[in-house]
């Protein structure tokens, strides 16, 4: 008789000796039933607080509290068995000082049983980096294009179109690997700036919006899958679930007007 090896997820190392290997398959996801088809090809999955636009409606991220990202946190949990899952840490959750950003991470990581947390910010969180991993946090970091910031920037524009720049992002790129950041996001800087951020550092560069150079790339589900209207520029839409979801509304309010639904097939006798 066959014994059935039981599924383990990838762990944070697995992610980290990915640099300079296969290319890391990654996605948002906020709810367990659409976590669980993107389980099957991920390797991590990031439950971000990009789901305060996604979901909730809000204009950014900025409004995002803790509580929701440890409820979506949980429902993504369980609703996957394969890939590790990471946890967006909110605005305000964690700039104040790096014990709060323990106290924040700790509770993230034991309520949602994720396998790490991701927070923004390049040199200014260094040291907030090391304390949680010292402590025995997983760390993503995340840089560039920093959304949780884009009142400071002006609002989401791309990063590194004057040269200039480019050192206080390489910087920035350094001081996460440094830290002790298992991988990076980059998102939203010129595709030769993230291929230099690449080079120059030894844990995988996450891509969004940047190169294809980058050791993985990360994409918003419902942008990929044309739930969002006005998705940004370089984003692929691999579906048109939006026109689709609109045409099955449509066809159901058509059947209830019309008396056809529910036929006496799926009605209790």
């Amino acid at each position: 008789m066959s014994v059935q090896k039981p599924i383990r997820r990838i762990t944070v190392p697995q992610i980290r000796n990915k640099k300079n290997s296969e290319p890391i398959v990654s996605l948002t996801s906020y709810h367990s039933h659409t976590a669980a088809i993107v389980d099957q090809y991920a390797d991590f999955i990031l439950v971000g607080d990009s789901l305060g636009m996604v979901m909730h409606g809000m204009d950014s991220t900025v409004g995002v509290p803790l509580e929701l990202m440890i409820m979506h946190g949980k429902a993504v949990v369980r609703g996957t068995k394969r890939s590790l899952i990471v946890v967006d840490m909110p605005f305000g959750s964690y700039e104040e000082s790096p014990a709060v950003a323990f106290r924040n991470a700790a509770q993230i990581m034991k309520e949602t049983q994720c396998g790490a947390v991701k927070l923004e910010g390049g040199v200014r969180m260094a040291e907030t980096i090391q304390f949680l991993v010292e402590r025995g946090i997983p760390v993503m970091a995340h840089i560039g294009l920093t959304p949780q910031s884009s009142h400071v920037m002006g609002g989401f524009k791309t990063q590194g179109r004057d040269k200039s720049t480019w050192k206080a992002h390489e910087d920035d790129a350094k001081a996460v690997a440094k830290a002790g950041a298992f991988a990076v996001v980059v998102e939203g800087v010129v595709e030769p700036l993230a291929d230099r951020i690449t080079k120059k550092i030894d844990i995988p560069t996450i891509g969004i919006g940047a190169s294809a150079t980058c050791d993985g790339q990360i994409l918003v589900l419902e942008d990929m899958l044309g739930l969002n209207p006005s998705p940004p520029k370089f984003v692929k839409t691999y579906g048109d679930l939006g026109a689709q979801i609109e045409n099955s509304v449509k066809a159901y309010a058509e059947d209830v007007k019309s008396r056809t639904f529910p036929t006496k097939d799926n009605v209790y006798k």
